[in-house]
């Protein structure tokens, strides 16, 4: 089974310490022949950096592939998703059963984000050694 997680791109930038390049996300229905008159269909532009030497492997233009593995997609989920969700619970929870009141309780939770955002910034190096990306041709 494949436990890696593949997406075209484009190189944009190369140096001898990262790659920047440009992912281009698509619904389903962008392929389809009415998209353009649909107001469903919608892509997005995502750029990445990844890190590492490529400069003899690629050259800016090439359409390439960014493959994570799937255990870096459940860390960067469980970073930007579920920690800060249980953490505003946790919070939201423990003032309104000390205090009784639900606008502290509310404003509590919220505020508790950000030194959870603040230790993600201060920590963002270690964090990026694990988050991980390669190219592929």
């Amino acid at each position: 089974m494949n436990t890696d997680i593949r997406h075209s791109a484009v190189v944009e930038e190369i140096s001898a310490e990262r790659t920047r390049v440009r992912i281009v996300q698509s619904s389903a229905c962008s392929t389809c022949k009415v998209a353009s008159r649909c107001h469903a269909s919608e892509s997005k532009e995502k750029t990445v950096d990844v890190y590492g030497d490529y400069t003899g492997r690629c050259a800016v233009g090439d359409n390439v592939f960014v493959v994570a593995s799937q255990r870096v997609g459940m860390f960067a989920v469980v970073l930007g998703s579920v920690l800060p969700l249980f953490l505003v619970m946790a919070v939201l929870l423990f003032v309104f059963a000390v205090t009784g009141s639900e606008p502290a309780a509310a404003l509590s939770a919220l505020l508790s984000l950000i030194p959870y955002y603040i230790l993600l910034y201060l920590f963002k190096e270690k964090i990026r050694s694990r988050l991980t990306f390669r190219i592929e041709r």
